[in-house]
């Protein structure tokens, strides 16, 4: 869906029931940011296609806003493509981590006879773990031509959250760190860091459009 001039969600990818993921992409004159690739390959593609749709001879850059496998699990299909995943730079997740992930997933299938089939494998299908290969450590500012998008630290539901701020538009991606209708989300951090995040969004002054309530979330 488009939110602003720049910026699109895709939302309802698949994940675990009753969950489903949301990703975006902030389309300039030159290049396209995703932001988040799912939870598999198949969420990837499906990405891919929105943004080609609209832009089909930008460049593209990924971003993964946190370590989370519902985040980071396209992320192959991109680096395969040979484009650059930018994330924080303590999301390092491990092949055991990924394992536990595809168990996880597997025991949510109810029908034994599904189950004991393995028929987890077909929601992975080409899905490989892939890391960010682009560490993020500090705030940085894209040009995407005619458009920038501000990458900013905001830990809270995990350490290694980010936000992605656009301001010609007042448009603010915050992946799991803020959830419409839900408490924050701070399952996986501490409250501390999750003040700290949340409170960026608010006193930065990159984020003066937030002030006068046309920031969308």
């Amino acid at each position: 869906m488009r939110l602003s001039a720049h910026c699109f969600a895709v939302t309802g990818l698949g994940y675990v029931p009753p969950w489903t993921v949301n990703a975006g992409f902030v389309c300039g004159s030159e290049a396209t940011l995703v932001i988040d690739t799912g939870a598999n390959a198949l969420a990837a593609a499906t990405i891919h296609g929105y943004a080609e749709a609209v832009r089909p001879t930008n460049r593209i850059t990924v971003v993964n806003t946190e370590k989370h496998f519902d985040h980071i699990g396209g992320n192959s299909y991109w680096r395969e493509r040979g484009i650059e995943v930018y994330g924080h730079v303590t999301v390092q997740r491990t092949p055991e981590e990924f394992a536990i992930e595809k168990a996880e997933f597997a025991a949510g299938i109810r029908n034994p006879a599904r189950r004991a089939l393995n028929e987890a494998e077909v929601f992975y299908h080409g899905t490989a773990l892939a890391n960010p290969n682009c560490p993020i450590r500090e705030d940085q500012i894209l040009d995407l031509g005619g458009c920038t998008a501000r990458i900013l630290l905001t830990p809270g539901h995990t350490p290694s959250n980010i936000s992605i701020f656009v301001p010609g538009d007042g448009v603010l991606y915050c992946g799991d760190c803020l959830t419409n209708g839900y408490w924050p989300n701070l399952d996986c951090g501490r409250f501390r860091t999750g003040g700290t995040g949340c409170s960026r969004w608010t006193a930065s002054p990159a984020l003066d459009p937030m002030d006068s309530g046309r920031t969308r979330l």
